[in-house]
């Protein structure tokens, strides 16, 4: 056992096979990597959800790090205690599991100390060697073959799965390098209390990959042995949705909207446009305002969650021409620059296909509304970014997203962003700099 760690053991080679872990591990030991500390002991009782991650190291990332503030970030303090998040450390460079282990209790000590957040490691021996995994006629030209690393990572995961077997009811498996939705827990609660619990086997909340899928913590010692069967045949995704066609389910289960979505650290599209990303941007301002839209939403992914700075977003479904998103602002703003991304960061599915922006000013009556609006540009595959002119961004108090056609499914609005400054605080700015002007004529004259 390492700082903030517990390490096991699954059986070794020849032959991996499966056994459960022993109920002692329902005590979690804390204490440090390479130096002697104090040592502590918490009682990890059974939760709601387990939130599984696997963590490998990444040269310049620092995914796991961003995944746990998200997770955190996005949950209340009553779905935190539903919540118990397990993280195995998959890596055996012992340089990366101490900085690892030192940042995340430093970050999260009090998680840590209340058995909400627990972190576990597998030896290397733990895992099948290297000579007995059979590369692919693809993998002739690689030193190290596909084979090789997605045994790794079943045999890694068979290891979090089986940990984590009488941690909860339900077990949620993520990554490493994710954000998550507002309220993830509680719209997971309520999709689940709408299903009879023997009629799934496996929901999806995401369509990517392994990313949100949960299942029931009792059939995770028959995965953890399924996936130590054939961890050399397949890759885990493939053996996921065959484990639940196996025990009956023979088709997915999509629950949208989609919960978690991977970060980008790189460009993956052709038009980058879709992405919006840029060399060191400068950070919009957070100008105060309120959202107000005629569209159909949720509480899950409220028209606020559109209006800020971090991860979360809104989503509607079946749009239709006239439909609106308006940010009013609490002050009349000079704006240089707006700049609004619909439709999933992943795959750009979910974007409003036709749709203006529109600024908008002199706001009357309760909810405040604008009475006048120019049309600042239109949407290109569901994107717009847009420098301002001084005469059309002054004293705005509306930002307009108007949809301009009927629109069937969902629609994901990631974010408006605005550049300006609050229209008083200018103009008490140039009175003030006025008037040191005619204190300086004045003393000019004298």
């Amino acid at each position: 056992m390492v700082g903030g760690l517990r390490t096991g053991r699954l059986p070794k080679s020849p032959e991996l096979s499966f056994q459960t872990f022993p109920s002692e591990w329902s005590w979690v030991w804390i204490y440090p990597l390479f130096h002697t500390l104090a040592t502590f002991v918490c009682h990890v009782s059974q939760a709601w959800l387990t939130v599984g991650i696997t963590s490998e190291s990444r040269e310049g990332q620092n995914g796991l790090l961003d995944t746990l503030a998200s997770l955190y970030h996005t949950s209340s303090t009553s779905e935190q205690r539903q919540m118990t998040v397990l993280v195995h450390l998959a890596d055996s460079d012992p340089a990366w599991l101490r900085r690892t282990i030192i940042r995340v209790s430093s970050l999260y000590r009090s998680q840590i100390l209340t058995g909400q957040l627990l972190l576990i490691h597998a030896p290397p021996d733990a895992y099948p060697p290297v000579n007995d995994v059979h590369p692919t006629v693809n993998d002739v030209q690689n030193e190290v073959s596909w084979g090789q690393i997605y045994s790794k990572q079943n045999v890694g995961h068979a290891f979090l799965m089986s940990f984590a077997t009488k941690l909860s009811t339900y077990f949620l498996l993520i990554e490493d390098n994710v954000f998550c939705a507002p309220n993830f827990v509680n719209h997971i609660r309520s999709k689940v209390s709408y299903r009879e619990p023997n009629t799934w086997v496996l929901l999806e909340f995401s369509n990517m990959g392994i990313l949100g899928k949960l299942l029931h913590s009792r059939d995770l010692p028959l995965l953890a042995h399924f996936l130590l069967l054939f961890h050399k045949e397949r890759p885990l995704d493939w053996l996921l949705l065959h484990f639940r066609t196996l025990l009956g389910q023979q088709s997915p289960v999509l629950c949208r909207p989609f919960l978690f979505y991977h970060r980008l650290t790189h460009v993956t599209f052709e038009n980058k446009t879709l992405l919006g990303h840029e060399k060191d941007p400068p950070d919009p301002y957070t100008l105060s305002g309120t959202v107000y839209t005629d569209m159909r939403f949720s509480d899950t992914h409220s028209p606020q969650e559109a209006y800020t700075l971090d991860e979360s977003f809104f989503w509607s479904y079946n749009v239709s021409t006239g439909n609106y998103l308006t940010v009013i602002l609490n002050n009349p703003a000079n704006l240089n620059r707006v700049q609004v991304r619909t439709g999933s960061i992943m795959d750009g599915k979910y974007i409003l296909e036709k749709g203006q922006v529109e600024l908008g000013y002199e706001p009357e009556g309760t909810p405040p509304q604008c009475t006048s609006f120019t049309i600042l540009g239109r949407l290109v595959q569901g994107q717009m970014d847009k420098i301002i002119l001084e005469s059309t961004g002054c004293e705005v108090s509306c930002v307009k997203l108007a949809v301009n056609a009927n629109q069937a499914g969902g629609l994901m609005i990631r974010h408006i962003y605005i550049w300006g400054e609050n229209a008083k605080h200018r103009k008490d700015v140039q009175r003030d700099r006025d008037d040191d002007d005619d204190d300086d004529d004045d003393d000019d004259e004298s």
